[in-house]
């Protein structure tokens, strides 16, 4: 690795139009283009590095600016002089003394952080001839500690809190490793019940979805009142009494309106209600769950770590919902997974998107590994769209998420899909196109 030098940093501006069908619809986020600004790291030695920061379509060339600003901390770099110490190599990638100001950590500079964080971790796991998951689940728990910036969240986990509960979460890890390689691990659909859809197309979809071994299914709500009670109340007499009925209001209400129809909605018996008011409000959503008694999820939008922190510190969330992404990649979302398993709290990543299945899957097998050891109220999200694009797509069996086996962090798209879907040039956003 050590001569190994990263030679260029090629940025993508990459759309599908998934709103021409409703795929991916919810009641803010009603016309998605699910896309992503995606890069390649090219070396002088053959092997690449790819990763991506997951957008909606419109504003993807802000996250391509910006991702293409970041490029100059790898080009020309070696590889090993990131990998010695990702830890100090996130902290200059957050720590621009300029550029920092349009942040800091959050927003449109922190997607592409995520984004050229992974794509490191996807080359650096691609040369130890290792899946992402195996990668971090051997290294050593200083190793790992050292990846994360701990900045900021000291006063609820600090290093030597972490490397204690790693090396104790450590034992068992063979036993626990057999089991996913046996089983995988347990999935969730989405792809059952987008806001968009028709009350025929969910019953229709939650129908093949049982026939395939799905028994937790998720409800987009946010619409009228009585639309929301009917759709779910259908979701739940289709699925059965027994099944877990997840919803999700993508920040639509209020408060006090997100009390109210959360209550209302309890009537279906939902397993936990996601993002039920505006993913900033910190004590809004301690106050939804202390006054439904409702498990409260969220964490897609969640800006960084410092805000995790808080909603855990306010008992504000009962499930922790990580974003391979929206996350500065791979170092950030470790701090999260750690603070998480202090708190008990289990995370349940966000998926579906461009990519972020195929990126979720790795890091719910390290969590499980390393991290919370056990698989009790975790589940991760899937839905069944644009795997095709992938190299190293996503193997769902049973609902279950199957191991990755090949090297890398599962990001790498075809080439065919980076020329037909590139934006705006790519043939498919020709209006001729059919």
């Amino acid at each position: 690795m050590s001569g190994l030098k990263i030679t260029n940093a090629r940025v993508i501006d990459l759309r599908f139009p998934t709103s021409r069908e409703n795929i991916g619809s919810d009641a803010v986020n009603t016309d998605p283009d699910y896309s992503a600004a995606y890069c390649i790291l090219e070396t002088n030695n053959g092997p690449k590095g790819y990763g991506l920061t997951f957008t909606l379509g419109r504003g993807t060339e802000l996250c391509v600016e910006a991702l293409r600003y970041l490029s100059r901390f790898v080009v020309g770099r070696n590889l090993s002089s990131i990998t010695d110490d990702l830890g100090a190599f996130y902290r200059q990638l957050t720590s621009d003394t300029q550029f920092r100001w349009l942040g800091p950590e959050k927003g449109v500079i922190h997607l592409a952080t995520g984004a050229l964080i992974n794509a490191v971790w996807d080359l650096y796991a691609r040369v130890e001839g290792k899946p992402l998951w195996r990668l971090l689940a051997e290294m050593d728990a200083e190793e790992i500690v050292r990846a994360i910036d701990f900045r900021y969240i000291t006063d609820v986990l600090t290093p030597e809190e972490a490397l204690a509960l790693l090396r104790e979460r450590r034992a068992g890890m063979e036993y626990r490793l057999a089991q996913l390689q046996k089983s995988g691990y347990p999935a969730y659909t989405t792809s059952t019940g987008w806001f968009g859809f028709s009350d025929e197309k969910i019953l229709h979809l939650c129908d093949e979805a049982l026939s395939e071994g799905w028994t937790h299914f998720k409800l987009k709500v946010g619409g009228k009142p009585e639309d929301d009670l009917r759709r779910a109340r259908l979701m739940r007499e289709r699925i059965g009494p027994d099944n877990k009925l997840m919803m999700d209001a993508n920040q639509k209400w209020d408060v006090q309106e997100a009390i109210e129809r959360t209550t209302e909605l309890a009537e279906v018996n939902p397993w936990w209600m996601e993002e039920p008011t505006s993913p900033d409000d910190i004590l809004g959503h301690a106050r939804i769950r202390r006054e439904t008694k409702m498990r409260i999820a969220t964490g897609e939008h969640c800006h960084n770590r410092v805000m995790f922190k808080q909603l855990m510190q306010a008992n504000a969330i009962d499930v922790c919902q990580i974003d391979s992404c929206r996350l500065a990649g791979v170092n950030e979302n470790l701090a999260v997974m750690l603070m998480a398993a202090k708190f008990n709290i289990p995370v349940c990543p966000h998926a579906g998107g461009v990519g972020l299945c195929e990126y979720v899957q790795h890091l719910s097998a390290f969590d499980y590994l390393r991290v919370s050891a056990t698989l009790e109220n975790r589940v991760t999200e899937y839905v069944g769209h644009l795997h095709e694009h992938f190299a190293d797509p996503v193997r769902i069996r049973n609902a279950h998420y199957l191991l990755p086996e090949k090297p890398g962090y599962s990001a790498e798209i075809y080439p065919e899909t980076l020329r037909e879907y590139s934006y705006p040039d790519g043939p498919v956003w020709n209006p001729a196109y059919k």
